[in-house]
Formats: structure tokens, sequence, C-alpha cells
């Protein structure tokens, strides 16, 4: 009897706790939805706050770093600006892995993607660095045997994509790898090479897997800040528009 209670009690217990409340809204106020446009004025007191930041800024941003006689853009295989970054990308890495590595790197990949826009003839500014790199990509150099390397040239033969090189030259035909070189050079399957790139493709960005075989080195340079580095030390820009991707029969 006393078990039955017992019995009873737990669930009339359970009955209660289960037992949902009613939620009510006790206030609801519509507002005016306010329209981001040109009609929409300023706060004053904040512009008064961010003008001398803003001025500093513009100073800094719009001072000349170089200049180049003809556009530089990211159009066709072998891209003007495509070749100069991958340049800059295969130097500075170099001169970093000479001092820290006592190693030459042999070659440097960049993604078209990365690079966002173009850069028109005349004065180069500061901004338009930032414009064409607008992302905190690191310098990475891996470290891969000559026979992981044709996952590299496999990858170009496949996707036959304009990604930018310095000291490789990736030629397809109809589709298939016809030739293949590094610092002019047949790779050699047993060596070591260094290769420079992205932290961004190094992590197998792009679907570029290849780079998992290899051993990823940081570097600590910033791509942004090398390639500013090497627009300053460059006051007259020499574009390289020698053939490095060449896809034969394509498209």
């Amino acid at each position: 009897m006393k078990n039955r209670f017992l019995f009873l009690g737990i669930a009339l217990i359970s009955l209660t706790a289960c037992k949902t409340t009613s939620l009510q809204v006790s206030n609801v106020q519509t507002q005016n939805n306010i329209s981001i446009n040109n009609e929409l004025k300023n706060d004053e007191e904040f512009v008064k706050v961010i003008n001398p930041y803003k001025e500093k800024l513009d100073k800094e941003m719009n001072q000349k770093i170089s200049h180049t006689n003809v556009d530089l853009t990211k159009q066709g295989d072998n891209s003007n600006l495509g070749n100069l970054l991958a340049d800059y990308t295969f130097d500075g890495a170099d001169r970093w892995a000479k001092v820290n590595l006592q190693k030459n790197v042999d070659a440097a990949l960049i993604n078209i993607g990365g690079i966002r826009t173009t850069i028109g003839k005349g004065d180069i500014l500061l901004k338009n660095v930032f414009e064409v790199m607008p992302f905190e990509n690191e310098v990475i150099i891996v470290k891969m045997k000559g026979a992981d390397l044709q996952g590299l040239f496999d990858y170009y033969a496949k996707n036959r994509v304009n990604n930018p090189v310095s000291h490789l030259y990736i030629e397809t035909n109809n589709g298939l790898l016809s030739k293949t070189l590094i610092n002019g050079q047949p790779v050699n399957p047993s060596q070591d090479y260094y290769i420079a790139t992205s932290d961004y493709l190094a992590l197998g960005g792009d679907n570029m897997k290849f780079f998992a075989k290899g051993e990823s080195i940081s570097t600590g340079i910033k791509l942004r800040d090398l390639f500013i580095e090497y627009f300053k030390n460059n006051s007259e820009i020499e574009t390289k528009e020698d053939i490095r991707l060449n896809f034969i029969g394509e498209k």
C-alpha cells in the first residue's frame, strides 16, 4: 500500500515537472527601417573623432612607392603582374632561405585568385598594393623531393590555370605534360627542392594537395610586406612577359 502511494506521488511530481508554462511577449514596438544611402547624414561628432586618423591614413596610403610605364594586369597565362609578384615571392624567400636555412629557393608559386586587382599605368601608390593583396598571407617555403613535384606538374596539366610561377616552366600539349623544368633543368627525383608559396596554398588551398607531401617552413614574412618592399626598392617597374606556362592546344 505504501509503495502504491509512493508511486502515485512520484508520478504526480513528474507530471508537474513536465508541465510547460506559456510564454507571452510583454511589449512589441515597431521601428522604421533606416536606409543606408547618400542621404544619410554624418554624425558630426563621430566625424570629428575619426578625421585625424583618416587624414593620417590617407596620407600614408597615397604615398608614391614606384612607377610603371605599362598597365600591370593579371589576365593571361603569363600575366606581367603575375610574373612580377611570383618573382618577388621567389627573391624574398630565397634571401630569407640563404640566411636561415643556408639553402637556395628553387622556384615559387602563387595563386592568381590571391591577386585581387590590377595596377594601372603611372605612379604606384601604397594603397594599390593593399588593393592587389588585401590578405595577411605569409610566405612559406616547402621542402619537397623531386619525385613529389610530379603532383605540382600534374595539377597544372589537369587544371591549366594561370597561377603565376617563377623559375618553373610547365608545358602541356592537349592536356598532357610535354615538358617540365625547374631552374631551367629537368627535375631530379631524388633531389630536395625548396618551393616558395603562400601559407594558403601550402595548406592545400586551391586544391593544391601536392604540398602536403613536403615539409612546410615558416618565414614570418607577409606577402604584402614583401611586395611593398620590392616596389619601394624599384622606382621603375620592369615587367617580364616570358613564357612560363605554355598550354598548347588548350581551349
